[in-house]
């Protein structure tokens, strides 16, 4: 199965050689990345330009932020399953992309476990994301995988199509929980740490941040979900992140 990275930067010229080294150390052989560069001004093209680009799908030019990227990338693609690695994230381990092509064979969906890391020479890590199978009601439980993780078959890109523009900090959010709840897709969870994300993302940076991912989520299953104006899930999301700080193991 060949999978394809799609990664997302602008000016990320600081982390984005810790990204690349993690894919290119992958020992799934049958993989593709796809950098969509929002016409950065710093040593970061050169720094994709430096690895052997057999492997590498590139295009540079101005856009509408991360999820426009986003939606460039699932367009250009070319493998059997599509996933995100940030430019400042790494694959946790060589074995990660073999673990996700693995699980696809049975499922339509995979996701796995995360760690947020403090940096990636350090490694050391300030919180765990534990993956949990997808309870009954799904999202409407606050439940979500991390969505560093979250690889999908070529059939549910396709049929969730692209990323909503209108939001702008939980569109990754919105495109899982369409993935997951609207078609009957096979999902599955795997028991591996996938990813080292490094915090200070667009939704995780800072208490307002919170509040707004929050919100939109909110937005999006009221949405698809026929959630009214407040619902569980509102407060049991944040708790469920509350939860990983306090008790690393849960998912």
């Amino acid at each position: 199965m060949k999978v394809s990275v799609l990664t997302v930067c602008w000016n990320s010229a600081a982390t984005i050689k810790h990204t690349i080294d993690s894919f290119f150390a992958q020992d799934h052989a049958d993989k593709e990345l796809v950098v969509v560069d929002g016409g950065s001004s710093d040593e970061t093209l050169a720094i994709v330009r430096s690895y052997p680009q057999d492997h590498i799908r590139l295009i540079s030019e101005s856009d509408s932020g991360m999820y426009d990227a986003l939606n460039k990338g699932l367009r250009l693609y070319t493998g059997d399953a599509v996933g995100v690695l940030n430019s400042d994230d790494c694959f946790h381990d060589l074995a990660a992309l073999g673990r996700i092509s693995e699980a696809l064979e049975q499922a339509d969906i995979v996701h796995g476990d995360l760690d947020f890391v403090e940096d990636h020479l350090t490694k050391r890590v300030v919180r765990r994301w534990r993956a949990a199978p997808r309870p009954a009601k799904g999202f409407r439980t606050g439940w979500m995988p991390a969505h560093p993780t979250f690889y999908v078959k070529r059939k549910v890109a396709d049929t969730v199509g692209a990323f909503d523009l209108r939001l702008k900090v939980a569109s990754d959010y919105d495109w899982m929980l369409r993935a997951v709840e609207l078609y009957g897709f096979r999902i599955a969870a795997t028991n591996h740490v996938l990813v080292d994300m490094m915090l200070g993302g667009a939704s995780t940076r800072s208490l307002a941040s919170h509040i707004g991912h929050n919100l939109e989520a909110l937005r999006s299953r009221r949405r698809w979900l026929g959630s009214g104006p407040l619902d569980y899930a509102l407060v049991a999301k944040p708790a469920r992140k509350l939860g990983q700080l306090l008790f690393p193991r849960r998912g």
